[in-house]
């Protein structure tokens, strides 16, 4: 009876053991599945948002250079050495403007090509890898841009051998595309930033060429094999070099429902789709999505190498939980060996507790601090490696000692302090720097931070060091170059001292040079007067010889009334030669510079005597307008009058080939302004012109009739009195100069 109830358990048991092995599998088997369909969910996710966070990226980066070569085609510098191509000055001005470019974009390479695809300048001119000269008519993005299109295009570089992303735009002339402006950019720096162990990232053109790889091996390789049609085209445009595109050695692909791409990888040779031996067929989930209006497809591969990981532990975990289980119920059901359970715990729990202890010390011991516990009186009761190599004491040496062994004599007050400090007093914990005192008699700055360590009922202390020496080099050495900086602020901030005060004489002597020039025109003016002024001269000198003869003879006939009326003549015409002569001493004085109501009318009467003699000898008329004696402007009435004299010879000079030159002044006036339109009816001023006229030496006259500095002295005075000269061409012929000075608030001020 025995025996067979021994055979039937021993029976129940063996299936019992064959279920519970069936159950273990199936439960694990399950939950592993469901492991994996959840870790490639969560990798897709994690890999679709840093797929998301590189397309970004590269993106921003082309996004930054995009619109460049479109902004550069409008630069007249570019224009210019296009429409000129046979100059060489505009040429190397071409190169050195795109070399200032490209150090302030930061791009590898900006060069300008003709509409036959030749370079004529670039940003490397002056390498010896320099564009300049080389025809890349060949490329895409130049066929592109003479199509009126915005370029893009990946490929080596022909001459430099190194990736770079292509963006052209147009050059155009009168509708007419003249050349094209290229910019590269690399993107070496993009592939750097790409770094994470478990995700390989890859961009490809619109073949599937990848040309940004994590992977330097699958750089110029395929995603897929190309048809010998595609791979003559892409050699043809010499896009990759000499490189063999080959594709990546995908065994095995398989399209997941939820999105992406399971593929298998091998790296080597294999035989029948199995990978021969040290070659590893990798798995990854492919995640790929297009850059908009780009051609080029970022394509991350997410190693499924993790989600393997975690159903290996959840395997093991549910395995571990299974037979926990499995265990317990075996307990329940044999509770005869629950002691002798217990006694082999314990026994574990002491192993546990002893490596434990072992590993507490082992980290204590190795710390890179100096560790030293105290009793509550300040005693040394341990100390660890570290605290012993600072101090030089082995922990024998010193324990039961004082704390005070190991600090200088200066710094044991403040220890003393807090350790007897009652716990009332006592901070949490004292922190300070303070110096230690080695075997050897030597002291080093330390950190000391003494704690408390609380065991049980007794009350201890902890005491933390570290040694500070080499902080303390650089705590040195930065005040020493802080000093240094402060010395050498103050010897700049004298030098800038010294320098604005060498600008500031150079300004002054600049306004010194300034006044000498106009009063040097003026002097120019008086030589134009002089020979009007001689002519004017000439009659009343004539008549005065006259009179006198005849009064001699009258008065030799005793005729006294005849007489007095020949000297009431010469009276007369003398008082009209000192007429004459007063302009010439009114216009050749220096003024005070003094801002002052001026009477236009005074203005019209100094500017017309000084110069009637050339107005009759040309046979010119002046048309001013009415009421100038009731308008007033702030300014100064001499150098007024100059300005007014050099607007009219100018004029005079522009109409010297008619036979009545007419000039034309007008006066227009608000409550704030008065403008004066001078008129002439010459040629006007050639509209490249138009914005010169007031510079320094710009002339259009002969030579000998001028150094071209009239305008630009004109233009200064009527700025120092607060108005503005400007010049414009009459739309029926000549030029149009315009006085915008500001009114004088005077009581006879009447607005005309």
């Amino acid at each position: 009876m025995s025996y067979m109830l021994s055979t039937t358990w021993r029976r129940y048991r063996f299936l019992f053991f064959i279920i519970l092995a069936f159950t273990f599998v199936l439960v694990v088997g399950q939950t592993t599945l469901i492991s994996r369909s959840q870790g490639l969910e969560q990798l897709q996710h994690r890999s679709s948002a840093d797929l998301n966070r590189y397309l970004l990226s590269l993106q921003q980066k082309l996004d930054r250079y995009k619109d460049l070569p479109g902004l550069l085609s409008t630069h007249s510098t570019l224009t210019d050495a296009l429409q000129q191509q046979d100059d060489p000055f505009l040429a190397q001005r071409a190169n050195t403007y795109l070399e200032q470019v490209n150090q302030t974009i930061n791009a590898a390479d900006v060069y300008l090509m003709n509409n036959r695809g030749d370079t004529l300048a670039a940003s490397n001119w002056a390498d010896d890898r320099s564009f300049v000269g080389k025809n890349y008519a060949f490329r895409p993005y130049f066929k592109d841009a003479m199509k009126g299109k915005a370029g893009r295009y990946f490929a080596l570089g022909s001459v430099s051998k190194k990736r770079g992303y292509y963006f052209s735009y147009p050059v155009y002339n009168v509708g007419e595309i003249i050349g094209v402006v290229v910019l590269k950019i690399d993107l070496n720096e993009i592939e750097s930033d790409w770094t994470d162990p478990d995700l390989d990232i890859v961009v490809t053109d619109e073949d599937g060429v990848i040309f940004i790889s994590t992977q330097t091996d699958w750089k110029f390789r395929t995603l897929r094999p190309l048809s010998q049609q595609g791979i003559q085209r892409i050699a043809e445009s010499l896009r990759y070099g000499d490189h063999q595109l080959t594709a990546l050695d995908i065994v095995e692909q398989k399209e997941r429902e939820e999105g992406g791409t399971l593929v298998t990888l091998v790296d080597g040779k294999r035989i029948n789709n199995e990978a021969l031996d040290g070659v590893k067929a990798k798995e990854f989930l492919l995640l790929s999505r297009e850059l908009e209006g780009s051609g080029l497809t970022v394509v991350v591969l997410a190693s499924t190498k993790p989600v393997k990981v975690r159903m290996f532990y959840t395997a093991l975990t549910i395995g571990f939980i299974f037979s926990a289980l499995v265990l317990l119920v075996m307990v329940l059901l044999t509770r005869q060996r629950i002691t002798r359970e217990r006694v082999r715990f314990k026994l574990l729990e002491t192993k546990a507790l002893e490596a434990n202890e072992a590993r507490v010390r082992a980290i204590i011991d190795n710390t890179r601090a100096g560790l030293i516990t105290l009793d509550a009186q300040g005693r040394i009761e341990s100390m660890n490696s570290m605290a012993e190599k600072l101090f030089g004491y082995g922990e024998a040496n010193v324990k039961y000692d004082y704390i005070s062994k190991l600090l200088a004599q200066a710094d044991r007050a403040i220890c003393w302090r807090h350790i007897t400090a009652s716990d009332a007093d006592r901070q949490e914990e004292l922190f300070t720097e303070a110096q230690g005192l080695r075997q050897d008699g030597s002291v080093f700055p330390i950190e000391l931070i003494i704690g408390h360590m609380d065991y049980g009922a007794i009350k201890r202390f902890i005491v933390t060091i570290h040694d500070i020496t080499q902080r303390k080099q650089y705590e040195e050495e930065l005040q020493h170059a802080r000093e240094l900086l402060e010395h050498r602020v103050e010897e700049r901030t004298v030098d800038l001292t010294d320098a604005n005060r060498k600008l500031l004489e150079e300004v002054e002597k600049h306004k010194n040079t300034q006044d000498e020039l106009i009063q040097t025109a003026k002097l120019a003016v008086l030589g134009q007067m002089s020979a009007g002024i001689n002519h004017e001269l000439n009659q009343p000198l004539t008549a005065i010889r006259t009179y006198a003869d005849n009064a001699n003879a009258f008065l030799a006939m005793g005729r006294m009334e005849t007489v007095q009326k020949n000297l009431n003549e010469i009276s007369q015409l003398t008082e009209r030669m000192a007429k004459i002569i007063h302009p010439l001493k009114e216009f050749s004085r220096k003024t005070s510079g003094n801002a002052e109501p001026v009477c236009l009318k005074n203005v019209h009467d100094g500017a017309m005597s000084i110069m009637y003699g050339r107005l009759s000898k040309v046979k010119a008329q002046v048309n001013w307008p009415d009421g100038l004696e009731y308008n007033y402007v702030m300014g100064d009435t001499v150098r007024l009058e100059q300005v007014l004299v050099n607007l009219i010879s100018n004029a005079l000079q522009a109409m010297e080939k008619q036979v009545t030159p007419v000039i034309d002044i007008a006066l227009h006036c608000d409550e704030q302004w008065a403008v004066l339109l001078v008129r002439d009816h010459g040629p006007g001023i050639p509209s490249d012109d138009v914005n010169r006229v007031f510079e320094p030496f710009y002339t259009t006259k002969k030579a000998g009739q001028g150094l071209g500095l009239g305008l630009s002295i004109s233009y200064r005075i009527i700025e120092s009195m607060g108005g503005l000269l400007s010049v414009e061409n009459h739309p029926q012929g000549g030029a149009v100069f315009k006085i915008c000075l500001p009114r004088a608030q005077t009581p006879d001020n009447v607005i005309s």
